[in-house]
């Protein structure tokens, strides 16, 4: 069966740092035949130029840089991460008129549909249209993505999706949120535990499911910049620090990590969006109906 190909609503960006020859998640998306753009800094401008379409890169605005907060002291005496292009992103969304944008790391080699214990590479792109649908059913699902497929066993059942958890590498987010990326390491984990503090929800769809590469396995982007140099340690050590009431650091497989208790979240419900309507026969995936336009499809919530 055939399915129709739907695009995204709103902006795709990839934050990218030193991987102009691997450019795993361009070459997804370009398989997928989506629009995207590839954030990078100024001094790498020819080295992707040279291999990616020159209107699909913007360059950081180092204010960026220089205004993000690392959530320590060290200052520029080391690389800040990638919380800076992802702001960077956020705020070109809101400046193109957009209420939510995805952001995505560029080690993510494919994409999936994940039904009926069946694994299916997609290579329609409809999936990111899919996934916003779902949140534009909620008046406070304001951060979303695709779980890793490393994760997803074909033998075992899963839910379509798991609320209240912490999305990592490809995020769907909206934009009227008061939070911002920050910090050095796990910037990923804090953004979400700022969301689910607050009392808002996120969502893990496992109906869709993304091919990452395992960290410190690809040169470039923080591997080089933190992993090779000092692990896992000081990115572990942060989180527990600034998160001490849900994370510690844990030692597993060998290397340290950091363990998140999400059970505190769980009186977080879902709210549903009353100007959203839902045909009572739809399946999971399907139409939703709205009244507003694509760029502008929610209401800002007071915090």
């Amino acid at each position: 069966m055939i399915h129709k190909k739907i695009a995204p609503r709103y902006p795709l960006y990839i934050v990218s740092k030193s991987r102009a020859d691997s450019r795993f998640t361009v070459k997804a998306l370009l398989c997928m035949g989506l629009d995207f753009h590839v954030i990078i800094e100024g001094s790498q401008y020819d080295e992707y130029a040279a291999v990616i379409d020159p209107k699909q890169l913007l360059i950081l605005d180092p204010a960026f840089q220089d205004t993000y907060n690392t959530l320590d002291k060290l200052g520029d005496t080391k690389s800040k991460g990638p919380g800076p292009a992802r702001n960077f992103a956020w705020q070109h969304a809101i400046d193109h008129g957009y209420d939510w944008h995805w952001v995505m790391d560029d080690n993510i080699r494919c994409f999936f549909r994940f039904n009926n214990n069946r694994i299916i590479k997609d290579l329609s792109g409809s999936m990111f249209y899919a996934m916003e649908t779902f949140c534009l059913r909620y008046t406070n699902v304001v951060m979303a993505g695709p779980a890793y497929e490393m994760f997803v066993h074909r033998r075992t059942k899963y839910p379509p999706f798991i609320v209240n958890t912490r999305i990592y590498s490809c995020n769907l987010i909206r934009n009227d949120l008061k939070f911002r990326w920050r910090g050095r390491y796990n910037e990923d984990t804090d953004l979400a535990l700022q969301i689910l503090k607050s009392g808002l929800c996120t969502v893990q769809f496992n109906a869709w499911l993304q091919r990452k590469i395992a960290t410190q396995r690809t040169k470039g982007g923080n591997t080089q910049d933190f992993y090779e140099k000092e692990g896992t340690l000081n990115k572990s050590v942060m989180l527990a620090k600034i998160h001490h009431d849900v994370a510690k650091v844990v030692k597993r497989w060998g290397r340290v990590h950091h363990y998140v208790d999400y059970s505190s979240f769980k009186n977080n419900k879902l709210m549903r969006n009353p100007e959203v309507k839902v045909s009572q026969d739809c399946t999971f995936d399907s139409k939703v109906t709205t009244t507003q336009s694509a760029k502008s499809s929610t209401k800002t919530i007071k915090h």
